[in-house]
């Protein structure tokens, strides 16, 4: 959005200077509100503010006071990223940019700089790109997929469950996404406390954030060298075989934003259902009476706390319309899944639930629209159905309302989610799992609650003289009953045959 098009909104024609002390006295350039600083301390109050003032599209200021507009209304945002005729995400056309506006050390520069990846590319070179990509996310094994998360949640769990405490963002939701993308990546060695510790460095823009963005690169571009030379069966090994011929710092580039992305996206996702379930005792009662399965606790999340607030950035590649505004062609827009979904056009009433629907806009749409959603989805399905049945009794151990976020333009971070539980044993993680050993067979059934009890010996007898004829028995002789013959001597009775014999006296 070029410095004229602020006369659109009326802003600049009021001619009048707010008093000190007054909320609008720290307004932008033109009576913009700024998405950072004092004006930004809360994004969604901002956002239904700016809805109230412009509409579906409101024009606001970045850093630096650069022009910028936000899109909050659902159908625009979709209209957005479904006409790839009308935007892009190629920055390079973006005026701001071009005049020299946005220095090379703007903090967002890292999000919105052009890169040779596909989320950037368009025509041709989008579609090879991202086919290699999808080519590689079709490669995956789910089953063997759930069976890495459900190793590390086990793992992650074993490390607090006898303290009977944990934050649960630090010690779990940071962790398990890491650990599971560095398994699908091929890179399993490279997973610890110091490739996490990067990775959130580097997302939250510190001092040592340049530092921790060289740690991870490095670390992707052995991997990626390791499998030119000797492929394997993993993500990295099928990226880099594509037909599509990625070279080697197109493939460490697209490694580093599937791993961030995935990583960033999945652990907000994570924390948040976690944070839910803990705070919200309809939610817990659904899942728990089975009104409500984790997979649907999770896409509600996904409508009441997108992963990210916002994406940079679309840009105009004409002059067009949306959402009532008159946009100029290399104006640049924020695609925002947070505002976006509490659009009052589609829900009118925030309470209700949002079970089985999965319009929300938080993997995006159109040709961007996020490759490896299934992947956030699975690790969050596992990751909390697994820690509620091994912990099912955690509560939050603090008040809801002492609970910590960071909050920026692109996404809503909590910073700790601390726990109490009753300790439980460890579980062990790496036993193969196999079927029960089979009972010993028993060879002596008796047929009713007890075993018979034994018959007494035979009285001896007197032979009756109708026997005296049988040269084998003398009178007054004692007789015994002749034994049962047994065919080769060898062969048991069976179990009717004993009965009987019991049964007879003999």
């Amino acid at each position: 959005m070029t410095p004229e098009s602020h006369s659109t909104t009326d802003t600049d024609d009021l001619g009048i200077t707010p008093p000190p002390g007054c909320p609008a006295h720290n307004l932008g350039p033109g009576g913009l509100h700024r998405l950072y600083g004092p004006d930004a301390r809360d994004l969604g109050a901002l956002y239904e503010k700016l809805r109230s003032e412009h509409g579906a599209v409101a024009p606001v200021l970045l850093h630096d006071d650069v022009p910028m507009w936000v899109v909050l209304g659902h159908a625009e945002n979709l209209h957005m990223v479904r006409s790839p005729t009308q935007f892009t995400r190629d920055s390079r056309i973006w005026s701001p940019l071009l005049e020299g506006m946005v220095k090379p050390d703007h903090p967002l520069m890292p999000h919105i700089a052009w890169q040779p990846i596909c989320s950037h590319a368009e025509g041709d070179e989008h579609l090879r790109l991202r086919g290699a990509v999808t080519g590689a996310v079709s490669t995956i094994d789910f089953r063997s997929l759930r069976r890495h998360i459900t190793r590390y949640t086990q793992i992650l769990v074993n490390r607090f469950c006898e303290a009977g405490e944990a934050d649960l963002v630090g010690q779990y939701a940071d962790h398990l996404p890491m650990a599971v993308m560095c398994e699908i990546l091929g890179m399993p060695d490279e997973y610890g406390d110091r490739i996490v510790h990067a990775a959130r460095d580097m997302l939250r823009g510190t001092e040592t954030a340049i530092a921790s963005n060289q740690y991870i690169v490095d670390a992707l571009g052995r991997l990626a060298a390791q499998r030119r030379a000797q492929p394997e069966d993993d993500f990295t090994s099928h990226l880099v075989t594509h037909p599509a011929g990625l070279t080697d710092d197109e493939v460490r580039e697209h490694l580093r934003v599937v791993l961030i992305a995935a990583y960033e996206a999945t652990a907000n996702l994570l924390a948040n259902v976690l944070r839910t379930v803990l705070t919200d005792p309809r939610f817990r009662a659904q899942l728990n009476g089975g009104q409500m399965t984790v997979p649907e606790a999770v896409e509600q999340s996904l409508w009441d706390e997108p992963p990210f607030s916002a994406v940079f950035a679309y840009f105009a590649k004409q002059e067009t319309e949306l959402g009532g505004q008159r946009i100029r062609k290399g104006d640049g827009l924020l695609f925002a899944p947070a505002p976006g979904n509490v659009d009052p056009r589609v829900r009118p009433d925030l309470t209700a639930n949002m079970q089985g629907n999965r319009s929300h806009l938080a993997f995006g749409g159109g040709p961007h629209e996020c490759p490896g959603q299934d992947i956030g989805r699975a690790i969050a399905d596992i990751g909390v159905d697994t820690l509620l049945m091994r912990l099912p009794d955690v509560e939050l151990d603090c008040d809801e309302e002492d609970l910590d976020w960071a909050e920026s333009i692109s996404a809503r971070h909590l910073v700790e989610l601390p726990v109490r539980f009753g300790p439980k044993p460890q579980q062990e993680v790496m036993k193969k799992p196999g079927l029960p050993s089979v009972p010993r067979r028993r060879t002596d059934w008796q047929v009713g609650t007890a075993a018979p009890e034994p018959a007494p010996a035979a009285e001896p007898v007197s032979a009756p003289a109708d026997l005296a004829a049988d040269a084998t028995v003398a009178p007054g002789q004692p007789v015994r009953p002749a034994p049962v013959a047994e065919p080769g001597g060898t062969r048991r009775l069976g179990a009717w045959q004993r009965f009987l014999r019991w049964w007879r006296g003999y």
